[in-house]
């Protein structure tokens, strides 16, 4: 009688082998799990993210960290505040005096003697402009000389020079005069004051040193991002940006937004044209006016750092995997159109088959 192929008599070894049923068990949840990954790549979505670093600064150039400096040459005589003081527009930071405490003074004698000296300059010049028409009358007459015509009119232009040289040293005595009285230096608005500078009362600041810094309050805040070149094309203004403030606790799952925590929305309001000395490019992350506001202060203060993903296209699992293997750049739609500006893969497909 012809033995059967399946006759487990024909391997006894092979049939003496028993794998254990953990072994099994093993295999076949391997098995599936293969499987479920397969299923998985294939029918979930994946929301592409371009990733960027940056911190959190004032839109308004004005409401941003700024230094306070001395306006002119001389020592300090007076610090009205300490670091970490509040300070309203217009509160007194630091009084600048200069070396000689008469300065004022004795400006306002020379302006004073200059002013005297025009106003003689000018009677002598209408005695002279008299006697230069009574000239020219003689001249024409024939009972003098042109020499001595011309001599009369040369005095009256050297008095007219004199005059317009004094106004001038009193111009020049104004503006010292007018630097040498902005010598109060005060808080452009209101905010906080973050340092001040160790200058003594018998230390002496030459005009432009730093004497303080400020940080405005109530300032309109934004993010600014710092992201690859190769990413920057593919972002436009309006893009939705989940932003991570630094000191803020959050769970992080960048293909699916909806499951993060202690994320914060915003969108692009700018971005850059040239690439920052870093390589990188710029933009800025405006709130997001439909979603909940970004945390205050202390919470969040100027400068602290970001991290941010800017949300691009929904593609699936498998997709993202490959794209990642091979280095490619996100999948990119036109705003307005559905389909992608680098393709799929049924277009990349059509494309290979044609």
């Amino acid at each position: 009688m012809p033995v059967r192929s399946d006759d487990p008599t024909r391997f006894p070894t092979l049939a003496a082998i028993r794998p254990p049923r953990v072994l099994r068990a093993i295999a076949l949840l391997l098995a599936a799990s293969v499987i479920g990954l397969i299923v998985f790549a294939l029918l979930v979505p994946w929301q592409q993210t371009a990733p960027g670093t940056g911190s959190v600064i004032a839109l308004d150039p004005r409401d941003r960290p700024q230094n306070i400096t001395a306006m002119v040459a001389g020592r300090i005589d007076r610090w009205y505040v300490t670091d970490g003081s509040a300070v309203k527009a217009g509160d007194p930071i630091a009084r600048v005096i200069d070396i000689d405490p008469q300065l004022l003074d004795r400006l306002d004698d020379q302006r004073r003697q200059l002013r005297a000296e025009i106003e003689a300059a000018r009677a002598a010049m209408a005695v002279a402009a008299r006697d230069s028409d009574r000239s020219a009358a003689l001249f024409h007459e024939g009972l003098m000389s042109r020499r001595d015509w011309e001599l009369a009119q040369i005095k009256v232009a050297d008095y007219r020079a004199k005059i317009a040289k004094s106004q001038a040293d009193i111009n020049t005595i104004e503006v010292s005069r007018n630097r040498q009285s902005v010598q109060l230096l005060t808080a452009p608005r209101a905010g906080r004051i973050m340092r001040v500078n160790a200058y003594d009362t018998a230390t002496m600041v030459k005009q432009g040193d730093v004497l303080a810094s400020f940080a405005p309050a109530d300032s309109k805040r934004v993010v600014e991002l710092y992201v690859d070149g190769r990413d920057v094309p593919l972002i436009h203004v309006g893009r939705r940006v989940r932003l991570e403030f630094e000191g803020w606790p959050a769970i992080q799952f960048s293909g699916w937004p909806s499951l993060a925590r202690g994320f914060f929305d915003g969108k692009v309001a700018a971005l850059d044209a040239a690439a920052s000395p870093n390589g990188l490019f710029r933009i800025l992350v405006e709130p997001a006016a439909d979603r909940p506001p970004w945390p205050g202060e202390p919470a969040v203060r100027l400068g602290g750092k970001v991290r941010g993903w800017v949300l691009m296209d929904s593609v699936k699992v498998w997709f993202e995997l490959w794209r990642l293997l091979n280095d490619f750049p996100l999948q990119f739609t036109r705003p307005g159109s559905d389909k992608p500006v680098n393709g799929d893969a049924e277009t990349a497909k059509a494309g290979n088959a044609k």
